[in-house]
């Protein structure tokens, strides 16, 4: 029987199909797994995989869930509906983009394309670009859209507006509106504007809120802990038909409440479904007895909680190891040290090491003692392989040749490689297009001698809006290998970076060898499952083109990071990254006052609260052995 192979609790969450289940899975309890089998057992019953949608937090989990669920019951499960929230309702805004006054070719734009934009509105403005930081700009518009606020909700509530008169920053509201309107222009939404969007089709199109809820009969979501305002809502319109929603997660591991995560959306699913049933996994598979027992002792002091008791069967293992240091530089010394003993007196590697941290800022001294004592180690930065200068700089022409409207993409290449196209021709440029309200794209082809502009640098600016246009009517004609190679042969982006005498050349050009190769193992992948726009109904997707190779490039969300487990190396990172990860090694640096907990969080319980979380999710990523360290005095 399919069921079992798992434990009796999760046997009984993986039956209960019909109605509203809340699965709360401690760490290291089998959650996946669960997840898996769940949705298995509903095809085995019978149900259609197009009409079931399971959302996730990142595309590697989507995909490797995915993996597994063909293993067990065969090809059908490739047509689930199966990703993050931003990839799904990506898919069904392009299907709909009409709806909305969207080509379905639109841009998504990710947090660095959003920043620049923002700085670029902040210095039209004449704004202080220090008052005014293009990061706390973003994420005020992000909470904004999150818990979804328009910009001229938010110009209309006098708490917003005197809270940013308060903080001596009054034009942000300004901002936001003026943020969306060169969105619009761009033909471009940012990963928020998935969300807030699709509330917008299900909130003001009857028709299309039926047509999903009657496609989508079995909702499940992984990680609902970590859900906003805006993604709630449309859990709860999509589920409202049908009422069986899926929700799996732990109240314990809500750490993104900076990222505008409502742990009330956990902890009141029952007051949202009185009908529901609740399942508790609660035997640790991954951690020691001992390690169980201290995260416990650490959980328990929270109000706001599920009540659970997380046990293991695993041995006892060895007692937690705390270590109070003169400085930060003898913590470090510490943690180097027993790293060493253990690679001498343990069967371990380099990569079953951790090092987890409250904040970035403590990489350093643990980095320098690393180096010291010859250790490998990397740093989980969270820039993924897309996230790299040369890889941005060769989607950014794809970007454009895809949607000729899309502003930092035009802004990013229209002078890489250089063309002789300065900031002052640039800056008429974007004159025109204001003045007109047409994209910096339509404006450069419509350039003549009335500009302002010298005719030589409209010569060059006419040459690159020919080039991209050639492509673009390439777009259905080559796949995206093709057209891809083609781009990358003629924008002489290598060759820039030869003749720039580029200390990274090698890596840039491997990388940009690589992203040729991802254009071929795109081109010769599965096809997928899509909706058919006129009818409904669902297609092949044979579709190969650079188009959607863009598409799905954009949503490799920021949560989503090269692991590159291969590689034998101590792991430095902190504990937002750590999550999902585990290692039979763990020390958690920095317990200290101000520190970890953080200064900001102590003066009111419910933030206090999720430090504590936050310290639960940071211990319980161990499975053999962790370590907790603080130092005295730290080195700033």
């Amino acid at each position: 029987m399919l069921l079992d192979d798992l434990n009796s609790e999760q046997r009984l969450a993986a039956e209960c199909t019909e109605g509203p289940v809340m699965i709360i899975a401690g760490a290291g309890s089998g959650k996946t797994r669960t997840l898996t089998y769940r949705i298995a057992h509903l095809l085995e019953k019978g149900v259609d995989p197009f009409n079931i949608l399971s959302l996730t937090f990142t595309n590697k989990a989507a995909k490797e869930m995915k993996e597994r669920i063909v293993s067990l019951v065969g090809d059908k499960a490739k047509y689930i509906w199966m990703g993050t929230f931003h990839s799904v309702f990506s898919k069904i805004l392009r299907i709909e983009a009409e709806r909305l006054g969207y080509l379905n070719t639109f841009t998504v734009y990710d947090s660095e394309d959003s920043k620049r934009l923002i700085q670029s509105i902040v210095k039209e403005y004449n704004l202080d670009e220090k008052l005014y930081n293009k990061s706390l700009i973003l994420s005020r518009i992000s909470m904004a859209k999150g818990n979804l606020i328009s910009p001229q909700d938010y110009m209309d509530n006098p708490t917003f507006t005197t809270e940013d008169k308060a903080i001596k920053r009054p034009y942000i509201g300004q901002i936001y509106a003026e943020y969306n309107n060169r969105l619009r222009r761009a033909m471009a939404m940012d990963f928020d504007d998935l969300l807030f969007n699709m509330n917008v089709l299900l909130r003001d199109f009857p028709d299309l809120l039926l047509k999903y809820q009657e496609k989508f009969k079995y909702l499940l979501v992984d990680e609902y802990q970590d859900t906003n305002f805006s993604q709630y809502v449309i859990i709860k319109k999509l589920s409202a038909r049908y009422r069986n929603i899926c929700v799996v997660g732990d109240d314990a591991q809500s750490i993104y409440a900076f990222r505008g995560a409502n742990i009330r959306n956990i902890l009141d699913f029952q007051k949202d479904y009185p009908e529901s049933k609740v399942y508790k996994l609660e035997q640790n598979y991954r951690s020691t007895q001992n390690i169980v027992n201290a995260a416990n002792s650490v959980i328990d002091k929270n109000i706001g909680r599920i009540d659970k008791k997380v046990w293991t069967d695993n041995d006892e293992g060895d007692k937690i190891n705390y270590q109070e240091c003169e400085s930060d530089r003898h913590e470090a010394k510490w943690i180097s040290s027993i790293i060493v003993n253990r690679m001498r007196s343990d069967v371990a590697t380099y990569k079953d090491f951790a090092i987890l941290y409250r904040t970035n800022q403590q990489s350093r001294s643990l980095e320098e003692s690393l180096r010291f004592m010859n250790i490998p180690y990397r740093i989980f930065s969270g820039i993924s392989f897309y996230g790299r200068k040369e890889i941005k700089e060769v989607l950014s022409y794809f970007r454009l040749i895809v949607n000729n409207n899309d502003e930092e993409a035009f802004l990013r290449v229209i002078n890489f490689p250089t063309r002789g196209i300065g900031d002052t021709s640039l800056n008429k440029l974007k004159l025109i297009a204001a003045e007109n309200n047409i994209s910096l794209f339509d404006a450069a082809i419509s350039l003549d001698s009335t500009s302002g502009i010298s005719p030589r640098t409209i010569n060059n600016i006419i040459g690159f809006t020919t080039m991209i246009k050639a492509f673009s009517f390439e777009l259905d004609k080559l796949d995206a290998f093709e057209l891809g190679g083609k781009i990358i042969s003629s924008s002489h982006i290598i060759k820039f970076y030869k003749e720039d005498d580029d200390p990274l050349l090698d890596e840039r050009i491997d990388n940009i060898e690589e992203l040729i190769n991802a254009l071929q193992a795109f081109v010769e992948s599965d096809d997928q499952a899509l909706l058919d726009e006129a009818t409904g109904e669902e297609i092949a997707l044979n579709n190969k083109t650079l188009d959607v190779f863009v598409q799905q490039v954009s949503l490799m969300s920021e949560t989503d990071r090269d692991d590159e487990q291969e590689n034998d190396r101590v792991s430095l990172m902190t504990i937002h990254a750590a999550k999902g990860l585990e290692f039979p090694y763990v020390f958690v640096a920095g317990l200290e006052e101000n520190l970890f907990p953080n200064a900001l969080s102590l003066g009111s319980r419910v933030e206090l609260e999720e430090e504590r979380r936050l310290f639960y999710v940071a211990m319980t990523r161990a499975k053999k052995e962790l370590a907790l360290s603080c130092a005295q005095m730290r080195f700033r």
